[in-house]
């Protein structure tokens, strides 16, 4: 795995994104979006499992080197972030990655308000082959009911914020619309997926979703002979 930055200009300022690019070659990459404590060790540590796997992953900084570890600290930023300010930086890095790598496939994945900028990227980004949001927030009906893009939708059923009652109205709004999306719940809590946080880590949950992830990634991407 070899390590980059991309250096991206938006309407706000500059940011980078954080790339990690497989050994051998690769043709799809993957848009990976930070959770709200900013591009720490576990987003890198996501971002190399990708490269394992044999895509190129492309972190864009949401928060233009913002990091924090402090829970308070994080909720202030998520909520001073504008929706359209993340969603530019994303097709930013995007644009930035086909340039760069001359790639044209790309898949998205977020975790907690990743998983929100995911999905929302999703229904406004219909270049985009497949998304993976991890317990984000869900659009309104008027902005979800224009998604084309093929959805995995994570969650936890012990998940306070992302609760069972926002995902039923997900999958409601998913089957009136005919919507390309299949929601998994896990017997788990918010951010099971993050094993820097032994308080909700679920490592069996974490994995069956791992590998839900590759397979959707992989039927809408094109196979990669690479392996995490």
């Amino acid at each position: 795995m070899k390590v980059e930055s991309l250096n991206l200009t938006t309407s706000q300022g500059a940011t980078t994104a954080y790339v990690a690019r497989p050994e051998k070659d690769f043709s799809a990459a993957v848009l990976l979006i930070q959770e709200y404590w900013g591009i720490n060790e576990h987003i890198r540590d996501l971002a190399g499992r990708f490269a394992s796997a044999g895509y190129l992953c492309v972190a864009p900084d949401l928060y233009r080197g913002r990091v924090t570890t402090d829970k308070d600290e994080a909720a202030a930023l998520m909520q001073a972030l504008p929706i359209e300010d993340g969603l530019e930086t994303i097709r930013k890095a995007m644009a930035a990655a086909k340039e760069t790598y001359q790639i044209a496939e790309f898949a998205i994945i977020g975790f907690c308000m990743g998983g929100t900028f995911a999905l929302r990227a999703a229904c406004e980004i219909p270049e985009l082959k497949a998304a993976a949001p991890f317990y984000g927030d869900t659009p309104e009906e008027d902005v979800l009911k224009k998604l084309k893009v093929p959805t995995l939708f994570i969650a936890g059923k012990h998940d306070a914020w992302i609760n069972p009652q926002k995902v039923s109205k997900l999958k409601e709004v998913a089957k009136k619309h005919d919507l390309p999306v299949e929601a998994v719940s896990y017997d788990a809590d918010h951010a099971f997926f993050n094993d820097t946080r032994p308080q909700v880590y679920d490592s069996e949950a974490a994995a069956d979703a791992w590998r839900r992830v590759l397979e959707h990634f992989e039927r809408h991407l094109g196979s990669v002979t690479a392996r995490a």
